[in-house]
């Protein structure tokens, strides 16, 4: 679903701002010390994850002082709507997983199902270890199947988009986030 150019701009001047430009390259400077400490003699996969991760990932791997391999997944339950649906596999990984330390990068831990179905896929494949850093999580209080051990932001339980998430697929190129008012 392709939004107007109009409608895109009314949603973006009816939100709220959550995180300014250097609050969100401030938390991605911190993922990529708390990486790069924990994951430097790996030589790791990094699968991001398509299309939410892009911003993120595009951004986070210069900052990575290792040699890692890139591939990436499609795994959705958005689509461009606002509510979680039915699980699709669009791209599942290129590479070879067995054996290798898998690093999963995402845009937000929301409910967790998303990372949880990857998570559990790379170690069926035979990963050796499989981490994951999302660039936010939201904080909604209800338990989640998996947690992320690489957080940018913790943000609350609203819609929130830029920074790679959209909203009715519109706005991922945003520097900052925002949120839809309540």
């Amino acid at each position: 679903m392709t939004i107007s150019a109009r409608r895109a701009h009314e949603l973006l001047q009816q939100a709220e701002l959550l995180c300014t430009e250097e609050q969100v390259q401030a938390a991605l400077h911190k993922v990529a010390r708390e990486i790069n400490a924990s994951l430097s003699d790996a030589h790791p996969l990094v699968l991001s994850v398509m299309g939410g991760a892009v911003v993120f990932s595009g951004q986070l791997l210069p900052l990575l002082n290792f040699p890692l391999d890139f591939d990436y997944v499609h795994l959705t339950r958005y689509g461009d709507a606002r509510a979680g649906g039915t699980m699709h596999w669009k791209v599942a990984p290129h590479e070879s997983v067995r054996g290798r330390v898998v690093l999963l990068i995402d845009d937000i831990l929301d409910e967790g199902h998303t990372l949880a179905a990857l998570r559990e896929r790379v170690l069926e494949l035979g990963a050796q270890h499989c981490y994951s850093a999302v660039f936010s999580d939201k904080r909604h209080g209800r338990p989640k199947p998996v947690q992320a051990d690489f957080v940018g932001l913790e943000l609350p339980d609203r819609f929130v988009f830029g920074y790679g998430m959209d909203i009715e697929g519109a706005w991922r190129n945003l520097p900052a986030i925002y949120a839809v008012k309540q």
